[in-house]
């Protein structure tokens, strides 16, 4: 498996297992209108190819947390040695507040590669299989509850 770099969000939100990611490169018109409904934008803003790329979810273009790690000249938090910060700390998402606190340590532990492929493998369905994403609280295709976060 080959790491798309710019799916490596610096806080540890993983962009290959976003709703807004999945959304955009299935172009799954359905999914987008539910996301857009979440986030409160029409559904033609729910589109992101990741956080480092040039094309960004419009919350993530304001990243605090992505524009300290640049600047430090980090691949992300889980170089840092103030890790967790004020800007975690102060992270508006509990859901991703929580994945963060999970994600870092093990990006730090296991690099890149092997963090990804773990991330990749947590978001499907227990029940049925089918591809999950981060802060799902129901499968979409059984309808069965999820927690994978």
């Amino acid at each position: 498996m080959t790491v798309n770099q710019e799916l490596l969000a610096p806080c540890g939100l993983y962009c290959g297992v976003c709703g807004v990611y999945i959304a955009t490169n299935d172009e799954n018109q359905k999914f987008k209108e539910r996301l857009s409904t979440v986030y409160n934008l029409p559904p033609d803003q729910i589109k992101c190819q990741g956080c480092l790329s040039d094309e960004r979810f419009v919350y993530c273009r304001v990243c605090s947390i992505r524009t300290c790690a640049l600047e430090k000249k980090y691949e992300g938090c889980h170089q840092c040695h103030d890790f967790p910060c004020e800007l975690i700390d102060a992270f508006p998402l509990p859901v991703g507040k929580k994945v963060i606190f999970r994600t870092i340590p093990a990006w730090r532990e296991l690099g890149a590669q092997k963090w990804v492929e773990q991330e990749e493998k947590r978001y499907y369905c227990p029940h049925c299989g089918y591809r999950l994403f981060r802060g799902a609280k129901r499968c979409r295709g059984c309808k069965e509850p999820v927690d994978q976060d």
